[in-house]
């Protein structure tokens, strides 16, 4: 039986919500709901984050500039539970006004800088330290231009093919298979271009890639969205494995991704080093 069919009114009105894991949050309204401040540690850099590929990037940023020898690097991360709405804090919302996470406080300076969205942050992050982005040339061109397709993909990833696969409150063909079809499209282009380069951007590792294991890991390791590695048959798509296998190994991709996340075998919250080392100890 076909879908069935919707007639756009002629102005939307949002008067209700409309279904879904996290329909109780969504609103098509911006700014604080509530007064809160955010946590201080006692580091540098405050990032207030969530473990989902977008906020692993950042977590693993930080956890490969650490294994790297930047000891400046070092962060305290503090979890905000998205579904609690932790995000629409006054406090959060004067550090990212798109109440998204990652965000990220960089009190090294003195005064705060700000900084929010997760490549913009890889970027930051890269530039202060000079590590993982080229410094010029077309190794930096090819490096940025990798970042920011992965920046322009991770929606239809996560908001397209995500939502209506896993997320919303009925199954429909007609967005599934749309969205699937753009999700192989770009398992596809990844693919193609890890044929002729060991990494996104060359043959150095750098925040291109780590920007993009933060989704297209959990599709390679088949975490993503209950069976969608199987529905998606990334299996087939063996240069893309290569690299997501070769990039999963690294110390600093396993350290940063189990931060911010509640259960076993992750850290909730991370001050030291020491508290993923007692983590990683038990598994």
């Amino acid at each position: 039986m076909a879908d069935p069919t919707y007639t756009p009114p002629k102005v939307w009105t949002w008067d209700q919500p409309n279904g879904g894991q996290f329909a109780s949050i969504n609103r098509p309204t911006a700014g604080a709901r509530f007064d809160k401040e955010l946590p201080r540690g006692q580091h540098p850099f405050q990032l207030h984050s969530l473990g989902t590929p977008n906020g692993q990037k950042v977590t693993i940023m930080f956890e490969e500039l650490l294994a790297a020898g930047y000891s400046d690097a070092e962060y305290d991360a503090w979890m905000v539970s998205i579904a609690d709405g932790d995000q629409f804090s006054s406090g959060f919302v004067s550090v990212n006004p798109n109440s998204k996470i990652p965000a990220l406080l960089d009190y090294s300076q003195g005064e705060p800088v700000r900084v929010f969205e997760s490549g913009a942050i890889l970027f930051y992050l890269a530039e202060k330290f000079g590590a993982f982005l080229p410094s010029s040339g077309p190794q930096r061109a090819e490096c940025m231009s990798w970042l920011m397709w992965q920046m322009g993909t991770a929606p239809l990833l996560g908001g397209g093919f995500g939502h209506f696969y896993a997320y919303a409150p009925e199954k429909y063909q007609y967005p599934i298979d749309r969205y699937a079809m753009e999700a192989k499209r770009i398992f596809d282009v990844a693919d193609k271009r890890l044929a002729e380069t060991r990494y996104l951007a060359g043959d150095d590792y750098t925040i291109a890639d780590i920007a993009s294991y933060g989704w297209l890991g959990g599709f390679v390791r088949g975490d993503a969205y209950g069976d969608a590695a199987t529905f998606l048959d990334v299996a087939s798509y063996t240069n893309l494995v290569r690299w997501g296998e070769d990039v999963g190994a690294r110390e600093g991709v396993r350290r940063g991704r189990i931060v911010n996340r509640k259960g076993d075998g992750f850290v909730a919250e991370r001050h030291s080093a020491a508290d993923i080392d007692a983590v990683l100890a038990a598994a």
